[in-house]
């Protein structure tokens, strides 16, 4: 991306100065396993508030992710790394990691990403790597957070967006969000009332740290400059 900026003298025309920076555009790297309407909400906001950065590629561990779908009809290239083919855990993050790289992210977003990576493989991306989370944490870490809330019988609920640390669901937050948890509410009504949050809080986010605004640093999310609202 190039910025240009001109001077023109107000009566002669004449072209008084001229500066012209390349501003080179960072790359997100995002990971799905399923519809990611996450990612969806990511690539939404990135095209609609013309953010610094682009959406470089889209990834899933299933060939059968319909989000691929969404991200090729968007005109991102997309890749299938199936970890059914991998032996190993380890042998899948490698292989994982090597497809990303080519992409030359400056940040790795899990969207709805159903695997447990490995410590190498979450080290090689340490400050360049989010997930979000459907809880309040340390609150209802791994699966089912919405049952967990309502079983713990919590009035309110929640999202967070934090980054990625080798132990699962306790890395640095950078954002939350909360709802009210109804006398009424099942697990699918919960799960859609924090999800509206969701596709608030994490493109906001994404773009925070993307854009420097937010940096991990000695395990602690830092403002350095005002982030977003948007």
């Amino acid at each position: 991306m190039y910025w240009i900026f001109s001077l023109q003298l107000p009566k002669s025309g004449r072209l008084l100065v001229q500066m012209r920076y390349n501003v080179a555009m960072k790359n997100i790297v995002i990971l799905i396993s399923g519809r990611g309407s996450n990612m969806q909400a990511i690539v939404a906001a990135a095209k609609q508030q013309q953010w610094s950065s682009r959406i470089a590629a889209v990834i899933s561990n299933r060939a059968d992710a319909s989000g691929l779908v969404y991200a090729e009809q968007q005109g991102i290239p997309t890749a299938v790394v199936a970890n059914k083919d991998y032996p190993t855990r380890e042998a899948f993050d490698a292989a994982l990691q090597l497809v990303i790289d080519q992409f030359t992210p400056d940040l790795v977003v899990l969207a709805g990403f159903m695997r447990i990576l490995t410590s190498d493989f979450v080290l090689h991306y340490t400050g360049r790597m989010l997930n979000i989370h459907p809880s309040l944490l340390p609150s209802f870490p791994g699966l089912s957070t919405h049952r967990q809330a309502l079983l713990a019988g919590v009035k309110v609920h929640g999202v967070t967006v934090h980054f990625v640390t080798p132990v699962l669901d306790h890395g640095p937050i950078i954002e939350q969000a909360q709802v009210p948890v109804m006398a009424d509410d099942t697990e699918e009504s919960l799960a859609a009332r924090v999800l509206v949050q969701e596709h608030l809080i994490y493109p906001r986010a994404v773009r925070n740290v993307v854009e420097g605004n937010l940096v991990l640093l000695n395990d602690q999310v830092v403002r350095l400059s005002t982030p977003t609202d948007c």
